[in-house]
C-alpha cells in the first residue's frame, strides 16, 4: 500500500522517456518540475537538517499546480533517470549508513494503480539499483542497460532500500508525495523523515 504525506519536502527525481510518435521515436522527460525560488528546489544537505529519503519506495504526487508529475502521459519505454543529490558531509554520511542501511542507493520502480483496495499499486517492473555516493552534490542521470516499458498511466516511482539525499524542504502543503513502507513504520517515518 502507499501513504500519502503532506510533509513539506520533495524527491528530485526525472525521467528520460521514448514514446513512440507515429513512425519516429521521440523522448519525453517525465517527472520535471519547474524550478521553484522561495524556497528553492534543492536537496537539503549539507544544511541543517539534513533529510534523506530513506528505505521506501515513492512518489511526487503534486507540486503547486502541477499533479502526477511522474505518471507516463503514455505509453513507453524507459531508457533512463536522473536524480537530483545534495551533498551531505563525512559525519551526515557516517550517520546515514550506521542508521538507514548501509551506503546511499537508489533505483527506479514501474507502479501501475490498481482498482481496489483505493491508493493500491503493483509493482511492474525495476531498474538495478545504483551507488550513490560518488554523485552527492550533482544531478546525476543513470542510463538502463535494459529499458522499462510503461503503459500511460503507469507511476515511475524512486526505490531507496538504503538512503538517498534527495529532500527539498519548505513546501507549502500544495507538495505531496506518497510511499510505501511496512503498516507499522509508515505512520511514524512518512512524517519525520530522518535528519542529521
Amino acid at each position: 500500500m502507499i501513504r500519502a504525506s503532506t510533509a513539506t519536502f520533495l524527491v528530485s527525481l526525472a525521467l528520460v522517456l521514448v514514446l513512440p510518435a507515429g513512425s519516429q521515436a521521440t523522448l519525453t522527460e517525465v517527472g520535471v518540475i519547474p524550478p521553484t525560488t522561495n524556497p528553492e528546489t534543492v536537496p537539503s544537505c549539507p544544511g541543517s537538517p539534513c533529510l534523506a529519503v530513506s528505505r521506501t519506495t515513492g512518489f511526487q504526487v503534486k507540486v503547486g499546480t502541477v499533479r502526477s508529475p511522474q505518471t507516463a502521459p503514455r505509453g513507453g519505454t524507459i531508457v533512463a533517470w536522473s536524480i537530483m543529490l545534495g551533498k551531505p558531509n563525512a559525519t551526515q554520511i557516517k550517520f546515514f549508513n550506521t542508521n538507514e542501511g548501509g551506503s546511499s542507493e537508489a533505483g527506479i520502480a514501474i507502479l501501475r494503480p490498481q482498482a481496489k483496495p483505493n491508493l493500491t499499486y503493483k509493482l511492474i517492473a525495476q531498474s538495478p539499483l545504483v551507488k550513490l555516493e560518488p554523485y552527492f552534490g550533482k544531478t546525476a542521470q543513470f542510463p538502463l542497460e535494459t529499458t522499462l516499458q510503461v503503459k500511460k498511466g503507469d507511476v515511475i516511482a524512486l526505490t531507496v532500500p538504503s538512503w538517498a539525499p534527495a529532500l527539498a524542504l519548505g513546501f507549502a502543503n500544495t507538495t505531496s508525495w506518497r510511499a510505501s513502507r511496512p503498516r507499522p513504520a509508515a505512520r511514524a517515518r512518512v512524517r519525520r523523515p530522518r535528519t542529521q
